[in-house]
């Protein structure tokens, strides 16, 4: 086979992990990662994820937290820290939902 067709086993990002492998694939910290995006200069989006995890030690534990709170980590501004809030607030409304249509 060759090798330009073969898939590749690292990633710039954790985007391309989850393109290639599927979700189920990438860890919390990847998942994180991609929804910070980037990083800025000696920060990639995976340490600043890393970071995020460390202090609230998982994603349930980041869950609810303040965005005011989650500002004080460098690197995270208001499109990073909205995208984040969009993502738990999507989980929030589909959990609602799987409980109303369980009952």
């Amino acid at each position: 086979m060759d090798s330009n067709n073969s898939i590749s086993k690292t990633w710039q990002h954790p985007g391309g992990k989850l393109l290639e492998l599927g979700d189920e694939n990438c860890s919390e910290k990847e998942l994180l990662a991609i929804l910070i995006g980037t990083g800025y200069q000696g920060k990639s989006a995976l340490n600043i994820a890393d970071e995020l995890l460390q202090k609230y030690i998982s994603l349930y534990g980041l869950m609810d937290k303040n965005l005011a709170e989650l500002a004080e980590i460098k690197g995270l501004k208001q499109v990073k820290l909205a995208r984040i809030a969009a993502a738990y607030e999507i989980a929030r409304r589909l959990h609602i939902r799987l409980q109303r249509e369980n009952r």
